[in-house]
């Protein structure tokens, strides 16, 4: 079977199968953390392994010449043929609320043609959400699609999710509320169902956002750096870390949002 023989209709109809099959997999580790530690890294560590070993069996039975994501390889260049598509799976993006039994986890899976991205997925298994988008195309819930929040000033109803040590780095003078559920692939479909009005997040890498960036760019959202600069998502192919702090919101809010933020 030739890569032509796979339109995105069927790629992304894999994906959903898989992410779905592979959170049922993923709740017979959901919440088993030791209750005697804060957080359960090896818990997580096993959960992750096992996740994703599983994807590379689906992907190998489905689509054997097509190439999995890894952290340690540098992924540069244009690539022709049979190795043209690269997957992008996330097994666990929450893992503290995972571990500890909060239902506000997820997994995501990503697809990458010539390093283009072609879909992105976001499942939530405890609550069977479903978040998914074809670059270029619309984004859903389900079989629902998706929109941003009315480009409306920011008023006392406003939401901006936020990183966990965000008051230790920010003088915030945002006038509605921030929260952080735990969870930045819940942080981004929320934003991008209209349920909050921008993500801000620290310390993420390729693989956390490769699906998120597909998903809030569906609805009309982006991904911008806070000193005003561009955001490149595949600069960090090679799996290091973003350096500093990134916004995703609609374009409106952009300006709003950044002159509510004062470094400290």
């Amino acid at each position: 079977m030739t890569e032509s023989a796979y339109p995105v209709n069927c790629l992304i109809q894999f994906a959903r199968e898989t992410v779905e099959r592979a959170g049922q997999q993923a709740l017979a580790f959901y919440g088993r953390g030791k209750p005697e530690l804060p957080f359960d890294a090896g818990l997580v560590t096993q959960a992750e392994i096992h996740l994703t070993r599983f994807f590379e069996t689906e992907l190998l039975r489905q689509f054997p010449e097509h190439k999995l994501f890894q952290n340690d390889q540098a992924h540069a260049g244009y690539t022709h043929g049979e190795q043209r598509y690269l997957w992008i799976f996330d097994p666990i993006s929450g893992s503290a609320n995972f571990q500890s039994g909060i239902p506000i986890w997820g997994m995501s899976l990503a697809l990458l043609e010539n390093f283009w991205p072609v879909l992105g997925v976001f499942y939530m298994p405890v609550m069977r959400d479903m978040f998914y988008a074809a670059a270029g195309g619309n984004a859903y819930r389900g079989n629902s699609a998706m929109r941003m929040q009315r480009p409306d000033p920011l008023n006392d109803e406003s939401l901006l999710f936020a990183y966990s040590r965000f008051h230790q780095n920010y003088r915030c003078t945002f006038p509605g509320k921030v929260r952080n559920l735990g969870c930045t692939g819940a942080h981004f479909c929320y934003v991008a169902m209209g349920r909050g009005d921008a993500v801000l997040a620290s310390n993420e890498s390729f693989q956390d956002l490769a699906a998120l960036r597909v998903i809030i760019e569906a609805v009309g959202g982006k991904i911008l750096r806070l000193d005003g600069k561009d955001f490149f998502l595949n600069e960090y192919l090679s799996g290091h870390s973003v350096e500093g702090d990134i916004l995703a919101c609609g374009p409106t809010y952009v300006s709003q949002i950044k002159g509510c933020l004062k470094e400290l």
